[in-house]
This record gives C-alpha cells, sequence and structure tokens, in this order.
C-alpha cells in the first residue's frame, strides 16, 4: 500500500501534467518533484510536503500542507501569477483519484509571488490542505 502522501503526489502530478492549459502555459509539462539542471523556465516544483495524524478512536486519516512553487524568468509577475491561478483552478475542490486512498478534501488555502534575490526570477507558491483516507 502506498503512503498517503505519495499518493497524494502522484495524483496531483497526474492531474497537472494532463491539463493543457497549463501545459500550453509551461510551454511543456514541465513539472517536477526536483527540477533537472539545467532547467527550462517556466516550471513548478513541488516543495514542502507535510503530513499529519488526523484520525479519530475509530477513523484513520491524514491531514496534508503540499506547497507547490511555480518558478518563472518572465519579465513582471504576470507569468507565474498566471501558471498560478492556473495551478489553483485544476486542484482547488477537485476530487482526484488516489491509489489506495479516498481523498476527503483539497482547497487551495493561501498563495504568493515574490521576486527572487537574484532579481530575475520570480517565484509563486501555492500551500493546498487535503484530507486522505485509506480505502
Amino acid at each position: 500500500m502506498l503512503s498517503s502522501s505519495l499518493a497524494l503526489q502522484q495524483a496531483i502530478f497526474a492531474t497537472l501534467s494532463a491539463a493543457s492549459d497549463l501545459v500550453t502555459l509551461l510551454g511543456d509539462a514541465r513539472i517536477y518533484d526536483s527540477a533537472p539542471q539545467p532547467v527550462i523556465f517556466p516550471y513548478v516544483t513541488f516543495g514542502i510536503f507535510t503530513t499529519r495524524d488526523a484520525g479519530t478512536s475509530t477513523e484513520t486519516a491524514d491531514e496534508h500542507s503540499v506547497i507547490l512553487d511555480v518558478w518563472s524568468r518572465a519579465r513582471g509577475r504576470k507569468e507565474a501569477q498566471a501558471i498560478a491561478g492556473a495551478v489553483r483552478t485544476i486542484l482547488h475542490d477537485q476530487s482526484l483519484t488516489l491509489t489506495d486512498h479516498h481523498l476527503v478534501n483539497l482547497r487551495c488555502e493561501v498563495s504568493d509571488c515574490r521576486r527572487e534575490p537574484d532579481g530575475v526570477t520570480t517565484h509563486a507558491s501555492l500551500r493546498f490542505r487535503a484530507v486522505t483516507e485509506p480505502l
């Protein structure tokens, strides 16, 4: 049986990779757990992924905090914000199919967009909250 966090990551990856609007914005399905070097901009990576027990005395469940990072080198914030908006639309309140687990909910809690210290890269982050239960 896959862990709930790995099952969730796989489902998110598959969903984002299959989203033609997002792939068009990225120029290809550039969605990575760890970005290759050298990397082609723009792209999306999985950031911090936290899982905690959310079960009760009778039910098993996990609560996940998933950060997805958008990286852009286009001038200004427009490209990064457009990609982040597409990611949010694709995942927020959607029902994803997970291996060995049921997704109770998936919601985008917060997003932000900022210029990185290199002065060239724009970085947008989206934090999702998900709850899963084993099948």
